[in-house]
């Protein structure tokens, strides 16, 4: 394999496959905001023209997820373009998922979408913009310049875990979903304009936030989409090749190491099914 740093326009990295086939995959991190290179080299493996960015929180960009423009993952499909892929796949977890489905909205050229621990909605900004503020809530996203609609979040939630230790936050998505119902309709991805093929991964012990109901959702808007559920998963699964993920000192995440690991085992014929077309 051979693989090629990135500076510009974003930091990143494109892996090559020894055996090139025709299928090209942009990889999204979540709110990590890292270069996802341990994904993107199992593509590669898979005989996948594969590119991780970063694409929040380098040179230039915002520091938080906040306002991110759509168009930085359009211009990363136009470079996944130029290699002389013929197929355009976008596989996201977490924020990179909602990243990945509201690209595929907006960018025909967006043949596939695998979105792991997706939402079903626009969510407000996590930290600050460019400005430094992280309040009043902003949208994730923007588009040709204009925030999409979004849900902000209810800061009279309160966390049920001990304030010194990592704590579950999927109530507070759920409570703001309840505050803020009246946004809802605005706020929903629309992923029945996608023209994309869709396949969701998600955990029912998802801590982070509701990620499977969320994909139900998503399923309900666009009957054609593939759901792929464990119940005992939480918020990040595993595929083959990649060890556990870390523990975190703020968040719980659900699920376990093997519960994770055997939902991603699950995925992933799917999820390469999906990719290759």
């Amino acid at each position: 394999m051979d693989e090629q740093e990135l500076t510009k326009p974003w930091e990143g990295v494109l892996i090559t496959p020894d055996v090139i086939g025709h299928t090209g995959v942009l990889v999204l991190a979540g709110s990590s905001g890292r270069v996802d290179r341990e994904r993107a080299r199992i593509l590669a493996q898979e005989g996948m023209t594969a590119l991780s960015i970063r694409w929040f929180g380098g040179p230039g960009q915002s520091p938080g997820i906040c306002e991110i423009p759509l168009e930085t993952f359009v211009s990363a499909v136009d470079l996944l373009e130029s290699t002389g892929v013929h197929r355009i796949c976008l596989l996201g977890s977490s924020k990179g998922a909602e990243a990945a489905l509201l690209t595929s909205v907006h960018d025909p050229r967006v043949d596939g979408v695998a979105a792991m621990s997706p939402t079903s909605v626009v969510w407000g900004n996590v930290g600050s913009g460019r400005d430094g503020r992280d309040r009043p809530y902003r949208s994730s996203w923007t588009w040709k310049g204009q925030p999409l609609p979004f849900i902000p979040y209810d800061d009279d939630w309160t966390a049920p875990e001990p304030a010194d230790g990592p704590v579950a936050i999927r109530g507070w998505y759920e409570r703001s979903e309840r505050t803020f119902a009246d946004l809802l309709p605005a706020a929903e991805i629309p992923i029945e304009e996608s023209r994309a093929d869709v396949l969701l991964v998600a955990g029912g012990d998802d801590a982070m936030w509701p990620s499977l109901p969320f994909a139900e959702r998503l399923v309900a808007r666009r009957g054609t989409a593939r759901l792929i559920s464990r119940a005992d998963a939480g918020h990040r699964p595993r595929l083959p090749g990649e060890g556990p993920a870390p523990e975190s000192p703020r968040f719980l995440y659900g699920g376990d190491a093997a519960a994770d690991a055997e939902l991603g085992a699950a995925a992933w014929p799917h999820i390469l099914d999906l990719l290759r077309g």
